[in-house]
């Protein structure tokens, strides 16, 4: 019972499980009610081009430059559909697709070039059980910055979500605030790269909170609560790969979309269930 907690290399997974799973499942507050899923997800597979590019100028795959080459085509991907929807009046949504897959093109260009092509299957589904100790003050150091600044500019991030103009009103720098955002958003993906990877990513980013959004309608729940069933859901899908032999990385979707199917399912208020029963009761 006790076996993996004696192993190295696990005890260093389930550090990185509590740090990401805590952290993204906080920030997937921001995502849920900023309803960006879908932008999260073009920005997860984004990272994968830059990875290829990393490779291809080191000419080698390595921890440094895959999360070097990740966070720079992240960074040029999301804050550069920022930009150009500030400076013209395409949207941000169509601005991030023409980015996007322009990048996701020239990864998939790239990567016939690549010697390495076969070794980049941990980085688009992760292997958690891998990391090293630099890997684990990365991601420290990731969640550190996320967690302050998150917390230190809760509310007027919260009131730019809400209501812009009201907050441009009351003094809040709305842009700055969507640039921060985007930022510390694009952190959370590469701090989630080594355990579930640039393909499976998306689903830390959204599951917690939205599966919170089923059972509470208090938004500070949507964060704290996220961070507690992010980093719960990590480790207990640690502790089942470990034993059932399943990868690592897709465990953790798996058990976080099986905790929002069943809120889904149960939520006394918004569950499927719930709701069906008092349909029946209501008819003659």
């Amino acid at each position: 019972m006790l076996a993996p907690f004696q192993d190295p290399f696990f005890q260093r997974a389930l550090l990185a499980a509590l740090l990401i799973g805590f952290t993204n499942g906080f920030f997937s507050g921001f995502v849920v009610l900023r309803r960006t899923a879908l932008s999260v997800s073009a920005l997860s597979h984004t990272m994968l081009p830059g990875i290829a590019l990393g490779i291809l100028v080191t000419g080698a795959l390595t921890q440094a430059n895959a999360f070097i080459g990740a966070l720079a085509a992240a960074m040029f991907v999301g804050l550069g559909s920022v930009v150009v929807s500030r400076a013209s009046r395409v949207a941000q949504g169509t601005a991030l697709a023409v980015l996007y897959t322009t990048a996701f093109a020239a990864g998939v260009a790239i990567l016939p070039l690549l010697d390495t092509a076969t070794e980049l299957e941990e980085w688009l589904f992760g292997d958690i059980t891998s990391v090293s100790d630099a890997d684990l003050w990365i991601a420290f150091a990731i969640a550190g910055i996320i967690l302050v600044f998150s917390n230190l500019f809760f509310r007027p991030l919260l009131l730019t979500l809400f209501e812009p103009s009201v907050a441009a009103a009351q003094g809040v720098p709305v842009r700055a605030m969507n640039y921060l955002l985007f930022g510390l958003l694009i952190l959370a993906l590469v701090a989630s790269l080594q355990a579930v990877g640039c393909v499976l990513s998306v689903g830390l980013l959204v599951a917690p909170a939205a599966t919170l959004s089923l059972l509470t309608n208090r938004t500070q729940w949507l964060f704290w609560g996220g961070a507690l069933l992010g980093a719960a859901g990590s480790v207990g899908a640690l502790l089942m790969s470990w034993h059932t032999g399943l990868p690592a990385g897709p465990s953790i979707v798996i058990v976080l979309g099986f905790f929002f199917l069943l809120a889904f399912l149960l939520s006394p208020k918004y569950g499927l269930l719930p709701r069906m029963a008092a349909a029946a009761h209501r008819s003659p």
